[in-house]
């Protein structure tokens, strides 16, 4: 698949597939994302299969339920990645949208069935979620995540980091971003632990490094609302300091690309080395969000998604 301009973005399948990762591998690619609830063979996380990027199949799930003991009526964000001949999947699981923690299954091949390993990455952390796992030139592994803070001006969810010590361990967390706007604002006068409070969102991190520097999207504001988008930040290292990158949610809105909320994106490069930019966004009806692949490019300002059809619109006029 070579880039091509669009008229308009077009959902890359009219299912269910929040939060879309996808991972190149020598028979194409498998996209994994959220879904409500488990799939008909009872199994969590829709799984989707490609050979160009642009037509994509139905491969069921990819997540065996945790054990009746463990708490996990909601599977949230999976990330997968390879070392030691062996796939990883990184996700969360909770009751509800309250409890989640970061959790690690296992697999063969990248369409699993991934089976989970019985740990729990943040034993400690009242709630973590949207891991995503990254490896920098050196082989260190980190893992980025979103998890709550209350002692900030903007109390919610935040952006956090740990070292890996194993694909099975993490270090000591570091919060990299916390909530700095209004357009992250996930709900007004939210009752939570405990009191009332404006409650922020930033969420869906995930970082890559190119020419020397590492840069990071990641999501903020309402997952239900129009306002959802997604930002830029960049640092000098995996820890940071880490920036934000323009103001607002300059990397993709509803404003740039004519979509409700789109959000909690992915980047990778295809396998003939073009850089794509994979995010949801809701239908017009407000019942799906479905998955979109986008031709991104790089910039002195970072990464940048393909000119739009919102955008072309407004340059050639009615």
């Amino acid at each position: 698949m070579t880039p091509r301009d669009e008229a308009a973005l077009q959902p890359v399948w009219d299912g269910y597939c929040a939060d879309p990762f996808v991972v190149a591998g020598p028979v194409g690619y498998t996209m994994y994302g959220s879904a409500p609830g488990p799939l008909p063979d009872g199994l969590h996380f829709q799984t989707l299969h490609s050979n160009d990027l642009v037509s994509w199949a139905d491969t069921g799930g990819a997540l065996e339920p945790l054990p009746g003991a463990l708490p996990g009526t909601e599977y949230w964000a999976p990330e997968v990645v390879q070392a030691d001949g062996v796939f990883w999947m990184y996700y969360s699981a909770g009751v509800g949208d309250k409890d989640h923690h970061l959790r690690v299954a296992t697999a063969e091949g990248p369409q699993g069935p991934f089976r989970d390993v019985g740990v729990d990455l943040t034993p400690g952390l009242t709630f973590a979620i949207d891991p995503s796992p990254f490896r920098d030139d050196d082989g260190s592994w980190w893992l980025y995540f979103a998890t709550d803070q209350l002692d900030t001006d903007r109390p919610g969810t935040s952006i956090a980091v740990a070292p890996m010590t194993s694909m099975l361990s993490i270090g000591p967390h570091t919060i990299l971003l916390t909530a700095t706007a209004d357009w992250q604002r996930y709900q007004a006068d939210r009752e939570i632990y405990g009191g009332v409070r404006d409650w922020h969102t930033l969420e869906g991190p995930q970082v890559v490094r190119h020419d020397d520097r590492y840069w990071m999207c990641y999501s903020g504001g309402n997952w239900h609302q129009a306002g959802y988008g997604v930002a830029l930040a960049a640092a000098g290292h995996p820890q940071g300091p880490w920036h934000q990158q323009g103001d607002g949610a300059t990397f993709l809105s509803s404003a740039k690309t004519g979509l409700t909320g789109p959000g909690h994106n992915s980047l990778l490069t295809d396998l003939l080395g073009f850089d794509r930019a994979v995010f949801h966004a809701w239908d017009e009806h407000h019942t799906r969000r479905r998955p979109y692949v986008a031709a991104l490019d790089w910039t002195s300002g970072g990464p940048c998604v393909r000119d739009t059809g919102a955008e072309q619109a407004s340059r050639s006029g009615p």
